[in-house]
Order: C-alpha cells, then structure tokens, then sequence
C-alpha cells in the first residue's frame, strides 16, 4: 500500500499518486508526411516534492536499436543491437490552480509574507470544483524550444489535461497543442499522449504504461 511521503504539503495530497519513479514502456504511432511511424520505446518518469507546493517532474525516453540482421551462413543468432538511443526528455512542475497569496514565495526570489496558504486538509477541500476534482496547472519545457503550458483537473486517480499556451523559439518545430491524460490503473501509471504537430491537427501520438520502480 502506498504510504504518502513524509513532509507532504497538504496541496499536493490529490496529486500524492503520483510521487515516486515509475519506468516502463510506451508506443509511438503517428504520421508525418503521410508515412506512419510506429517504434516501441522505454520510459522513466520522475514525480518529487520539496516542502513546496508543487510536484517537480522529469521524463526520459528512449529507443530500442533496430536489431541487426544476422548473416544468413551464420548460426541464428542475432547480431548485437547496440545500446539504447536517447530520445526525448522534458521536466516541469505540477500544481492545484490557484491564485497566489502573500505567503507564497514570489515574483523572483521574494519571499511570502505571513502564513503560508491552504496548510490543512480542511483548506484544500475548499479548492475542490464544481466536477468534484481539483483544478491544476502543469508547466513542462522541452530541450528543442518548446515550453508548454497544461490546464486540467485531478480526480481521484485520473488528470485530464489541455495546454492552453505553447510558447516556442524560432528554430523549434512545429506543435500547437496538445492534450496529456494520466490514470492510476492497478497499481499501473497508464498515459496517453495527442499531439498537434507539424501542420497536422490534433490526433493521437504517443502512450505508455508504467511500473512504480523499487
């Protein structure tokens, strides 16, 4: 049975699920230029905390080398792969939405004044929607110049999430929105990942399942 972490600020208990790493593997399935790509690939996500009242989040993926064909006069035996192909990584932060108060630290490096917010469970629950979940913000920044902004909600051991800013450099690739779904399913991380990318609209891209690691 998880046992939430010791220390846990009371704001982050509808997110507690997913603290801990959690690796696996996913499937990547979309098209580009009217070619589909299809490649399984390995996964890691990291979800920590450190007194504040956000998630701190970290993802890395990669992919298996394509195996070597063997020589047709040798024994069948495969011809060694090679090691795995780094792929794409991101990190951010997880939050409740809410407007800031004067005890949270902020703008910069200014510090809160007074008592920190919503330190009890009683005052969490008052952030509770009309839908029954909380609210969230999640930020995430990609190393090829593309920062996304996600707005959705946790209920119970499912996020649904939209982005509703993507801010990028002028040399990124093409991507305009995005949606992200997550899901505690016996005792598995499940996600599922659309994209809209390329000058295509938005359609399926990528999901995964993923295990607690030890």
């Amino acid at each position: 049975m998880y046992e939430l972490p010791v220390g846990l600020p009371s704001e982050l208990v509808p997110l507690s699920w997913l603290i801990g790493v959690w690796e696996g593997s996913g499937i990547l399935d979309y098209t580009v230029d009217g070619e589909k790509v299809t490649r399984e690939f390995g996964h890691r996500i990291s979800f920590s905390h450190d007194g504040l009242p956000h998630l701190n989040y970290s993802s890395y993926t990669w992919l298996e080398p394509e195996p070597v064909a063997a020589d047709a006069a040798a024994p069948v035996l495969p011809a060694p792969a090679g090691p795995p192909i780094p792929l794409m990584t991101e990190t951010g932060y997880w939050r409740l939405s809410r407007p800031q108060q004067p005890g949270d630290p902020g703008p910069g490096l200014l510090p809160g004044t007074g008592a920190a917010p919503f330190q009890t469970a009683e005052a969490v629950e008052t952030l509770r929607n009309a839908d029954g979940g909380f609210d969230i913000e999640v930020s995430l920044v990609h190393p090829g110049g593309t920062m996304e902004l996600y707005l959705g909600q946790v209920k119970g051991p499912r996020i649904d999430l939209a982005t509703d800013a993507i801010v990028q450099t002028s040399g990124a690739k093409s991507y305009t929105a995005a949606t992200r779904l997550y899901g505690l399913v016996d005792s598995h991380l499940l996600w599922a990942w659309d994209i809209a990318a390329l000058g295509q609209d938005l359609r399926t891209h990528a999901s995964g399942r993923l295990s607690r690691a030890s």
